[in-house]
């Protein structure tokens, strides 16, 4: 009997099924058929390709898991420096490959602890960073050239960059040693986050400044992490976190371009960071479908000819916007399968989150949860032994080729907002016109409108739900942390150099306004112990602050 023998014997027994009532839907919306075979779809073997060659469907490296898995990256910070330190070391000798800083609310906003605004948020969400000396208590007995390091910080991104500069300087390392990740992607915090210090153009500025400095003096560290975490986490469908990711990494390339640097200088050091949400096809058909749209258009927009330049290299975290307060244990198998779809998506590294993350910071045993989740991946289930074995199959496919389409289609949209036919000047057209804050927040009501009706289950909030749900321990930060943090401010500005200090903010006052790079004049503020909100108020006297034009 023929395939298509077989297919109608089988379409024909379908249709006497009745269909239970549910929207057949993924996530983003794109609507799926009962079955995917060679009768409504064709697999094209050039477009799927092999792994490490281009267009990179398949993975980025040749060999892939079978070299090596991916690389565990926990995402760490709470409290002091020193607590959170001794969570790093904790996680280093449990296993982990790579540390990845959480910064607190302040530190994010460019503020000092002892900062009015800052009160009642020191320590909670992260980390509290005040000063290099800060810096050099995070990391005390970790040897920052030999490990990598990365650092979930936007607006104030450079000024941290340069005390983890200087604390690896005090440590006896150099520049060149220094291995890790920056996020420093200011365009989704328009598109989503929120968190800036400056109008669009003047953070634009400090991040060329980074990458002409990271070109030329730290090759082996990262200084854009292109994220589209954020954007999902704010309540955007998987196509508009990867359409608006990459858009933003097109944005980023054409700055450098800007400075006059080649793609294959710069962009070779450039990663992303994706979330892994429930849609368990759909979220690997993204990441798929993200490092063929990147190869694709660096090589023929761009003219990138270095195949480090094609590789969209990864991060994936959990969807934490997932995770539920109801039955918090359900939260542990939502963020193994979520991780699955990550690995199975072919990423470089990966952060499982806590059971306990919807209400506060992770525990210690919910973080050991969340790592053990990671090794049985890893060690267990076989997912390291062959490469992309979801490649071929007829379904994902066609789901990886439809996600493709339909940002595209996205990227359409941003270039015609463009008044120079470049990305970037869509991209702030499309801020200011709060065209994507409209998009994403359209999609969360789309969505949350499916959960209130019910169109969508989630385990113990709208269905199977519990009356007598046990309270969970969870981690709480009390008010001696921001006590003691403050203290320890005061006692750094009491024995600083003031003059050493007012030279070196004179200094990068001036030049804010000129065309110098600015990266090593705020190196030399940190090495004078200048704060982050002393360095972010000198840049604001210069390039002012934003607010965003209200939509009607």
């Amino acid at each position: 009997m023929s395939w298509q023998e077989q297919y109608e014997r089988w379409r024909d027994r379908y249709a006497q099924a009745e269909e239970r009532d549910a929207d057949f839907t993924t996530l983003s919306g794109i609507p799926l058929e009962p079955l995917y075979g060679p009768h409504n779809v064709e697999v094209d073997p050039e477009r799927v390709g092999y792994p490490g060659a281009y267009p990179y469907t398949r993975g980025v490296y040749a060999s892939m898991y079978r070299t090596r898995p991916w690389t565990i990256r926990q995402f760490a910070g709470f409290a002091d420096p020193v607590e959170t330190n001794k969570r790093f070391h904790d996680l280093v000798t449990g296993g982990q490959h790579g540390l990845s800083v959480a910064f607190d609310m302040p530190t994010l906003m460019g503020l000092d602890s002892d900062d009015p605004r800052s009160e009642g948020e020191v320590g909670h969400c992260g980390v509290a960073i005040d000063t290099v000396a800060d810096m050099e208590r995070l990391f005390e007995g970790l040897p920052l050239g030999e490990l990598t390091t990365s650092m979930t910080i936007n607006a104030p991104a450079v000024t941290l960059f340069c005390m983890y500069a200087v604390a690896a300087e005090k440590q006896g390392w150099s520049l060149a040693d220094l291995g890790g990740t920056l996020q420093t992607d200011i365009y989704k915090e328009y598109i989503a986050q929120k968190e800036w210090l400056f109008p669009p153009e003047p953070h634009l500025r400090l991040i060329g400044d980074l990458i002409e400095f990271c070109t030329q003096h730290t090759p082996r560290y990262h200084p854009i992490s292109i994220s589209g975490y954020h954007i999902r986490e704010a309540g955007s469908t998987a196509v508009q976190e990867l359409a608006y990711t990459l858009a933003d990494g097109f944005a980023y390339v054409e700055l450098g371009m800007e400075r006059g640097l080649h793609p294959d200088e710069f962009v070779p050091r450039f990663s992303f960071f994706f979330d892994a949400h429930l849609d368990f096809f759909e979220e690997i058909a993204k990441f798929r479908a993200g490092r063929r749209i990147w190869a694709r258009w660096l090589k023929e927009r761009y003219g990138a000819t270095a195949e480090k330049a094609l590789l969209m290299r990864f991060h994936t975290q959990t969807a934490g916007v997932s995770l539920t307060a109801q039955q918090p244990d359900n939260n542990i198998v939502r963020t193994a399968i979520e991780a699955l779809a990550g690995v199975l998506g072919g990423t470089q590294s990966l952060h499982t989150n806590a059971l306990d993350e919807v209400l506060a910071l992770p525990s210690d045993h919910a973080a050991k949860v969340a790592l053990r989740t990671q090794h049985v991946l890893a060690e267990e289930i076989g997912v390291t032994n062959v490469i992309d074995p979801l490649g071929g199959s007829w379904f994902v496919e066609h789901l990886t080729d439809e996600i493709e389409r339909r940002a595209e289609e996205e990227f359409a949209r941003i270039l015609e907002m463009s008044d120079d036919g470049t990305v970037s000047r869509g991209i702030l057209a499309g801020i200011d016109q709060g065209y994507f804050t409209a998009e994403i927040a359209d999609a969360a009501f789309e969505f949350q409108n499916r959960m209130d009706k019910g169109r969508f289950r989630m385990v113990g909030v709208n269905v199977h739900i519990d009356d007598d749900e046990d309270e969970l321990e969870i981690l709480r930060i009390g008010a001696e942390v921001e006590r003691g943090q403050v203290e320890r401010l005061e006692r750094i500005r009491g024995g600083r150099d003031e003059g050493a200090l007012s030279a070196a903010l004179d200094r990068l006052r001036s030049a804010a306004g000129g065309g110098d790079n600015l990266v090593p004049l705020i190196m030399d503020a940190c090495r004078a112990q200048a704060s982050v909100g002393e360095i972010s108020t000198t840049l604001q006297e210069v390039w002012g602050t934003y607010s965003e034009t209200p939509q009607l």
